[in-house]
């Protein structure tokens, strides 16, 4: 069905004019690139993981799964590496299926996908999502035998909830919102640094 909404209100972080700027999922993935050089290598994973708050292991199991299923598809007609490492601005081709379809597939963000979240799913709070709602969401989106992309889509969705769920379980809209242009990573980060002094 086509939508009558102009076409900004349905993708933000359109595709690149001039080479300069990142799409939205570049955006999400970038906060990783420690050296900011358009490469992420496993060790800048883990260093970024414990920079919002993760613990060693999740963030060194994070590190590892997310190279190890990431690293070729975003390096296509490359040689596989030892070191695994991710290409920032090939990040839109590691897309897997099973997702909430709220990245398109050139990493742009469709905000009607988005609020689709919050509509169909947070039933208890309009703004907020319980762990039965992501679940039921989790489930909802399930393609017909993927299981690669239900593992990937409850593994990142379940890190994201227990990370960022508020003290009544909740996780919340605007923190979603963040995760997916990457803002909630950059201010995870800046609001830990006074507990590390």
């Amino acid at each position: 069905m086509a939508s009558s909404m102009p076409p900004e209100a349905i993708l933000e972080g359109a595709a690149k004019p001039s080479g300069s700027e990142q799409s939205v999922l570049e955006k999400h993935v970038a906060f990783f690139d420690r050296n900011h050089d358009g490469i992420v290598y496993p060790w800048e994973t883990f260093e970024g993981f414990r920079a919002i708050g993760a613990g060693y292991l999740l963030s060194m199991t994070g590190a590892f799964l997310i190279h190890f299923a990431l690293s070729s598809k975003t390096r296509p007609g490359k040689y596989p590496s030892p070191f695994f490492p991710i290409e920032v601005k090939n990040i839109h081709l590691a897309k897997h299926c099973s997702d909430s379809g709220v990245y398109d597939s050139d990493g742009r963000f469709v905000s009607l996908k988005f609020e689709e979240i919050f509509r169909k799913f947070a039933r208890t709070h309009g703004n907020a999502l319980t762990s039965g709602e992501l679940m039921a969401m989790l489930k909802a989106n399930r393609e017909p035998q993927d299981y690669k992309g239900w593992i990937g889509s409850w593994t990142e969705w379940m890190t994201l909830y227990n990370l960022c769920k508020d003290n009544d379980g909740l996780l919340r809209k605007e923190i979603v919102k963040g995760v997916y242009d990457g803002s909630l990573f950059e201010r995870m980060e800046r609001d830990r640094k006074p507990h590390r002094k």
